[in-house]
C-alpha cells in the first residue's frame, strides 16, 4: 500500500486525508471501491504534515456532514490525489506498452502486409517524438497513428458504423464517440446520429462502453 495525500480546499480552508493511491484513483475513475479499503486512517487533517486535525465545525461547514467516510469520498472525488513520480512513470510505461501491443496486433506495413515487431514500433514512437499520456488508449490512438505514419507506413483495418444515441444519454456518450467521429447529426427529438470509424481492435471494447452508458438502447448499423 502506497499512501499519498488527497486534498481539497473549501471555503478557503484545507482538508486532507491519507489514501492508498491505487484504490483512490480507481474510486476517482468511478469504480466501486470500499472507502475503508482506500483510507490509511479515518482522519481528516487541516495540515497532515503538522498533524493538525480539522475541527467538527469546519467539516460541517464545508461538507454538511461529520461522517468521515463521506467527507473522505468527497475529497477524493472532487479534490486532488497526489501521484508519486515513480507511479506516474509506471503508469506511462504501461500505457506505452498498450499502444505498442495495439499497433502490433492491428496494423501492418501496407507495402508487404506484414505486421511490425514490438521493437520497431517502440523505435518509431521515439523517432516521432510522440507523447503518450495516461488517457485510455482508444482516446488517443488516432492522434498517435497520424503522427506515426510519417515515420512508418501503417494500415489499420477499421469499421464505419452509424449510431443513433437516445437524447438522455448523449451527454455521457459524446466523449466516447467524439474520438472516432466522422460526422454527426442532432435529430429533432434530441437524439444524436453519428458515424464513427473504429479500429477493429477496439470494436468490442467500444460497444461494451457504449452499451454500459446507454443501457443497450443505442442503435447501430455497420456501413460499407
Amino acid at each position: 500500500m502506497t499512501s499519498v495525500l488527497a486534498r481539497i480546499k473549501v471555503n478557503g480552508k484545507n482538508f486532507e486525508t491519507l489514501v492508498d493511491v491505487d484504490k483512490a484513483l480507481k474510486m476517482k475513475k468511478g469504480e466501486n471501491i470500499d472507502i475503508n479499503d482506500v483510507l490509511d486512517a479515518p482522519v481528516i487533517f487541516s495540515d497532515s504534515k503538522k498533524g493538525f486535525h480539522s475541527s467538527e465545525k469546519d467539516l460541517m461547514d464545508a461538507f454538511k456532514t461529520d461522517d468521515i467516510n463521506e467527507i473522505a469520498k468527497k475529497i477524493i472525488m472532487k479534490g486532488e490525489v497526489q501521484i508519486p513520480v515513480e507511479y506516474r512513470h509506471k503508469e506511462q510505461e504501461g500505457k506505452i506498452k498498450q499502444v505498442i501491443e495495439f499497433i502490433v496486433r492491428n496494423a501492418v506495413d501496407p507495402r508487404t502486409d506484414r505486421p511490425y515487431t514490438n521493437e520497431r514500433v517502440a523505435s518509431a514512437l521515439k523517432e516521432a517524438g510522440i507523447n503518450i499520456t495516461n488517457k485510455p488508449v482508444e482516446v488517443q490512438i488516432n492522434d498517435i497513428l497520424s503522427k506515426l505514419k510519417p515515420v512508418i507506413p501503417l494500415k489499420i483495418e477499421t469499421k464505419r458504423i452509424k449510431l443513433t444515441i437516445p437524447a438522455q444519454y448523449t451527454g455521457h456518450a459524446y466523449g466516447l464517440v467524439n474520438s472516432y467521429k466522422e460526422s454527426e447529426e442532432w435529430l429533432n427529438n434530441g437524439d444524436l446520429r453519428v458515424i464513427v470509424d473504429i479500429p477493429v481492435g477496439f470494436q468490442l471494447e467500444f460497444y461494451d462502453k457504449l452499451n454500459s452508458i446507454t443501457h443497450g438502447s443505442a442503435m447501430s448499423e455497420e456501413m460499407k
